[in-house]
């Protein structure tokens, strides 16, 4: 489980109590886990809307809920409430939410999934899209768009003057990099 700091127990119960809803408890949550875009959210949450699926933290003024599959990347995770003089900052340490970067001797997809993560998907995600790889073929990676690249005019430049240049020059064993997204059904294209 999370460790909560008494601080920080004391601080976020105030915060729930200011809201004046009844069974008001807060939500722990991880988006993108294990890549580098992770991020960890706390939001407000009434018990009835919690799902099955996640573990319960009684801390007294209020539970903290924790999807069961987010667990692992919670492992030594802390949340305290640091004051400063008048103020205070809540801070949520996480180690682990990012995952591991690959060794040399994972296998290839592993390696090149990371780096699509770490390295191209901030940049698709000004326009609103991000990529996933979903194959390796022999000397091709097979990736799909989604969000804002999924369907936009510019994906088919965005994979061989960007997206192919970048993979093949970190990865000699990956000669092509092909798109496998159906382009016709994208929603809400950037361009």
């Amino acid at each position: 489980m999370i460790k909560v700091s008494e601080s920080a127990i004391e601080f976020l119960g105030g915060v729930i109590k200011e809201q004046d809803v009844s069974n008001l408890h807060l939500k722990a949550t991880i988006q993108n886990p294990g890549t580098p875009a992770a991020d960890c959210h706390l939001s407000f949450c009434e018990k009835q809307e919690v799902q099955v699926g996640y573990d319960e933290q009684d801390l007294g003024a209020f539970n903290l809920y924790v999807a069961h599959d987010d667990l692992s990347y919670f492992e030594d995770a802390e949340i305290d409430y640091d004051v400063q003089g008048a103020s205070g900052q809540l801070n949520i340490k996480a180690p682990n939410i990012k995952g591991d970067t690959p060794d040399d001797d994972a296998p290839i997809f592993d390696r090149v999934a990371y780096f699509i993560d770490a390295q191209i998907n901030p940049m698709l995600a000004s326009h609103g899209g991000h990529a996933r790889l979903v194959a390796v073929e022999e000397d091709k990676a097979v990736i799909e768009f989604g969000g804002g690249c999924h369907g936009c005019g510019m994906a088919k430049q965005t994979l061989s003057q960007g997206m192919e240049t970048q993979i093949t020059a970190q990865f000699p064993e990956i000669n092509q990099v092909v798109d496998a997204t159906d382009h016709a059904s994208g929603e809400n294209p950037y361009y």
